[in-house]
């Protein structure tokens, strides 16, 4: 008896050839190295030798990772799944030339360091928009909007300087460099929290607009 294939269901075949070769738009490639800057990272495949995307978040944030999945559709072939350790969901992709491309640009040794064109990436408010609902958080207390905070501690002090300083230079966002735990993160005070929440204000999703107090 021959059993029929499930439908929709894609295995490695030519059409997973044909994705591997399909360009990633403007706005995907926003997403990803938005992403990337934050929580998001970029495993190898089983080979070792490409990359492919990974996002994980908690099931909180459903509508964040339901929204990234549609977004980088048709790169990522199912759904998004539960991880029950972390009581999260995640999404991955498939592995992808560019994503090998942005893994260079992206990691030494293992590492996840500032990208070459970090400058890029700051100038586009949907870039800006995803590392912000990916890592960023409202800094306030007793009811007062004090700013934000980009959790960079997973760079250097120098690259932390570097996200600062073009923050100046690009949007004119007075940032400040804050100690968290033996480790920098960039701060948003209140000389440009406003200018910093308009910028991004119309990329965040209903449930992340929290974020902007």
């Amino acid at each position: 008896m021959v059993i029929p294939r499930e439908p929709r269901r894609i295995t490695y075949s030519s059409e997973i050839r044909a994705l591997k070769n399909k360009a990633f738009s403007s706005g995907q490639k926003s997403i990803i190295e938005g992403s990337l800057l934050g929580d998001g990272s970029l495993q190898a495949s089983w080979s070792g030798k490409s990359y492919r995307f990974a996002s994980m978040h908690s099931i909180k944030q459903k509508e964040y990772i339901d929204w990234m999945y549609e977004k980088l559709k048709p790169f990522v072939l199912s759904m998004p799944w539960f991880y029950a350790p972390k009581r999260s969901l995640r999404i991955r992709t498939i592995s992808h030339l560019e994503l090998t491309e942005m893994h260079g640009n992206f990691y030494r040794d293992k590492v996840k360091v500032l990208p070459a064109n970090i400058a890029e990436i700051i100038r586009d408010p949907l870039a800006l928009a995803v590392w912000f609902m990916d890592d960023g958080n409202l800094v306030a207390s007793g009811g007062y909007r004090h700013g934000y905070h980009l959790n960079t501690q997973g760079f250097s002090e120098d690259e932390n300087r570097v996200i600062q300083k073009l923050f100046k230079t690009i949007w004119n966002f007075d940032c400040s460099l804050q100690k968290n735990n033996g480790k920098h993160r960039i701060y948003i005070g209140s000389a440009s929290r406003d200018a910093f929440a308009k910028t991004v204000r119309s990329h965040l999703l209903p449930s992340m607009q929290y974020k902007l107090g």
